[in-house]
């Protein structure tokens, strides 16, 4: 048997190889947009892929069937409630897919969308019983799916118990649990595990809620502490269910008077450099978002419509065409190039350049301490109702569209977060939205403050007796 998960690191996906040497064949359970890996795991194995199968239409990225059914004349199967308008083949419970001696069955599991289906894998050469189940985002390593990116959050968390409790925990607790998603990714709440599987057994033993039975006090627990919704996650949804689509074009080079006159016309200038590079020089008003961090898809989501269109600057070609991928993969196909010559070349054509100033948490309290600046903390209304610098105004980064209410943006102003990326991206918006003095935190945040006995606010907030014992 062939058993191959590949991980898109970037938004924390998961799909499967699964197929049969012997016979030659394979299938590929929710293929990310960038199939390459499919077809370089195909070659080296010596298996054709002839079937792609999809757990449902996903929110969070666009999938890769369309171009994996060109590559390959693979056909497309989804469960015929999904409403998909591409060519498919639509399947139901209890379909079966038989390849060499490995049996694909799928396991209809509604909650997270109402199409959902898991698919079970079993091996006539190791038992009769299923020895892995593909759980797409239903059950994840640690938690469960949220139930609110399809129909209402209480009608789809009480599909998501009666799924988990009448279909997933009916399986063996030897059986292996392969989820759709990792940590950090959106279909998920914060219990979501980077561990990449498990099994029946360890998960209902282990999580919460999975071991409350009434499903009354399943949908309160799991509808309490849903995070805010993707504004485009209805837009990936529409390319999933759409025409199969072509794959994503490479940025055309653009010149620095061309990108200055796209940003004029209302075009999105991301910088996908690390941050260090953006802060020593960048094109006023860009936003830093480096393709190089984890989740530069997801951030950049929250920032650009479907319709408006990015320039990328890079450190080079490859590094656009990589950025230009990933926000493709989470539904941003619209872009009008990438700043041919990067920085240099704009500094060469005589156009201004802007820099960001960059703080160490030491650097922060010593400013902080004498009064000479403001604090944004960019983490979520949680963590910082949980734990604060004293006197720190709360946004998330992604709810900014200006000066935030409670901030001077022509006095100084240090934005923080948790370890520097996303404080990154907010200095970088408020830089755009005219601040005057703003400097972010790097290489640390709220934790490290927290670490190094300085002062804080909030109601996990030690008394202040212990502030000081730490300190000493």
């Amino acid at each position: 048997m062939i058993f191959r998960q590949v991980i898109h690191e970037d938004l924390g996906c998961a799909s499967y190889l699964v197929g049969d040497a012997a016979a030659g064949v394979a299938v590929v359970v929710d293929p990310r947009l960038d199939v390459g890996e499919y077809l370089r795991l195909a070659a080296y194995l010596g298996v054709a892929i002839t079937h792609v199968l999809e757990t449902h239409t996903h929110a969070d990225h666009v999938s890769g069937h369309g171009a994996l059914a060109s590559a390959t004349g693979a056909a497309i199967h989804v469960h015929r409630a999904s409403g998909a308008a591409h060519g498919h083949h639509p399947i139901d419970d209890g379909w079966e897919l038989h390849l060499g001696t490995v049996t694909v069955r799928a396991l209809h599991t509604p909650g997270h969308r109402p199409e959902h289906t898991a698919f079970t894998l079993t091996d006539a050469r190791r038992g009769d019983e299923p020895w892995a189940v593909l759980t797409g985002d239903t059950l994840f390593v640690g938690d469960v799916a949220r139930p609110d990116l399809a129909v209402d959050r209480e009608e789809g968390a009480r599909a998501l118990h009666r799924s988990l409790h009448e279909r997933l925990l009916a399986l063996p607790d030897t059986c292996e649990v392969w989820p759709g998603h990792l940590g950090g990714s959106m279909c998920g709440g914060p219990g979501m595990d980077a561990k990449t599987s498990s099994t029946i057994g360890y998960e209902r033993r282990n999580q919460p809620l999975l071991q409350v039975r009434d499903p009354d006090e399943f949908v309160r627990r799991a509808t309490a502490a849903l995070g805010a919704q993707p504004p485009n996650f209805r837009h990936v949804v529409a390319l999933n269910r759409g025409p199969l689509l072509p794959a994503p074009t490479r940025p055309a080079p653009r010149a620095p008077a061309e990108v200055r006159d796209a940003q004029a016309a209302g075009a999105l200038v991301v910088d996908v450099r690390a941050e260090s590079a953006f802060d020593d020089g960048h094109v006023p008003g860009a936003v830093c978002v480096p393709a190089g961090r984890p989740g530069f898809g997801s951030k950049l989501g929250w920032l650009a419509g479907p319709d408006r269109p990015l320039v990328f600057v890079a450190a080079d070609p490859d590094e656009a065409h990589r950025a230009a991928l990933l926000a493709a993969a989470a539904g941003l196909r619209r872009h009008a190039g990438t700043l041919a010559g990067g920085v240099g070349a704009w500094r060469s054509a005589g156009l201004p350049v802007a820099t960001m100033e960059r703080l160490s948490v030491p650097d922060l309290h010593a400013r902080w301490s004498g009064g000479g600046i403001q604090v944004l903390d960019v983490r979520e209304r949680a963590d910082w109702e949980a734990l604060h610098i004293p006197g720190s105004v709360q946004r998330a980064f992604r709810e900014i569209d200006g000066i935030p209410e409670g901030l001077d943006g022509g006095a100084p102003l240090a934005v923080i977060c948790a370890s520097g990326p996303r404080a990154a991206v907010a200095a970088s918006l408020l830089q755009a939205a005219g601040a005057r003095a703003v400097a972010r935190v790097g290489d640390g945040g709220v934790p490290l403050w927290a670490r190094l006995g300085l002062p804080l606010a909030g109601d996990a907030a030690p008394a202040p007796g212990a502030v000081a014992a730490g300190r000493a």
